[in-house]
């Protein structure tokens, strides 16, 4: 997905302003919506609540802390501590540069106000408890730690961010997409620890040996149709299909495999597309699964379509064994 991020630029104003520019350009580079005083330099309690709207709508927080503790409120705390502890409040990831020399910084870039300086202390002593901050001396350090900085932190600790409107329902679409796909992985691992010989008990089953009786329909040589009533056991429509079911074969194709059977137990030649008439084969369907003998499964088929593919349960394959295998 193409996502951006926004991230908050907070710091004093008049002392860094050329070291915010420098921040700014690089998250621009980076691809990420800069926000900051910029939009709103003036700072007094009636902006308070614009600047809170705007930090609620940022992915991430970037503090760059120089000589200056900067312009205070009522309280005597600082504009920029006041949008730390907010931004810390609502949980919003902070990176942290922190100028490592200050003193080193020039006197016209430096608090003067002992009071300011001694708040500008404890104010680096918070930001630097709990949390990694990076330092730095000169403006030409920034970008590089900017960069990098924010790059480990989309990484570690991915926020929402933005994409085009035009991209959401695409992108919404994929993501319910892969949601359904994940789903139907977990169901169908549930599925499969089913005990899948299941024998529906049901009161007067007939037994194997007692006959059915089913139509199949089919072609002779001259293309006229035909149709013969078959009457065999249980058992023997199983004994005829069985070995094929170990192929998983299509419901049609055991339908035509034991059709054949059936015309050639008859001494039925020269027919050709055999087929049980469907109701039949249906009851036939039906009386197998009852017996614990055959699964269906409606599925993908090889060119992308769906249909109902049968296959021998444990108890079928046993019972197979026991009617197939020649004894001596």
């Amino acid at each position: 997905m193409d996502k951006r991020y926004q991230v908050f630029v907070s710091s004093t104003y008049a002392d860094l302003k050329d070291e915010r520019q420098k921040v700014i350009q690089t998250l621009m580079e980076m691809d990420c919506i800069p926000a900051g005083m910029e939009l709103f330099p003036a700072a007094d309690e009636e902006q308070w609540e614009f600047i809170k709207k705007v930090i609620d709508d940022c992915d991430y927080y970037l503090l760059v802390i120089g000589g200056r503790y900067g312009s205070t409120t009522d309280t005597g705390i600082s504009y920029t501590e006041k949008e730390f502890d907010y931004a810390v409040g609502k949980g919003l990831k902070v990176i942290a540069l922190v100028h490592g020399s200050p003193e080193n910084i020039s006197f016209g870039k430096s608090e003067k106000d002992p009071e300011l300086r001694l708040k500008l202390e404890a104010f680096r002593d918070k930001v630097k408890t709990g949390r990694l901050v990076k330092f730095w001396d000169n403006i030409g350090e920034l970008p590089g730690l900017v960069a990098l900085s924010l790059t480990k932190t989309i990484k570690t600790s991915p926020a929402t961010g933005w994409v085009r409107a035009d991209k959401v329902a695409n992108e919404s679409l994929l993501q319910d997409l892969n949601s359904l796909r994940l789903e139907n992985e977990r169901l169908e691992q549930k599925l499969s620890k089913v005990p899948k010989e299941v024998t529906v008990r049901v009161d007067g089953i007939a037994d194997l040996d007692s006959e059915f009786c089913f139509q199949v329909n089919y072609k002779t040589r001259d293309h006229y149709e035909r149709e013969r009533e078959c009457r065999i056991s249980w058992k023997e429509i199983f004994y005829i299909i069985a070995p094929y079911l170990e192929q998983h074969p299509s419901h049609s194709k055991v339908n035509r495999c034991l059709a054949e059977g059936a015309l050639n137990k008859l001494g039925v030649s020269g027919w050709y597309t055999p087929k049980i008439l469907e109701q039949h084969f249906q009851t036939v369907a039906v009386q197998l699964k009852a017996y614990g003998f055959v699964n269906t499964r409606y599925t993908k088929t090889t060119n992308g379509g769906m249909g109902y593919f049968w296959n021998l349960t444990e108890v079928g394959k046993k019972y197979m064994m026991e009617i197939r295998v020649v004894k001596k």
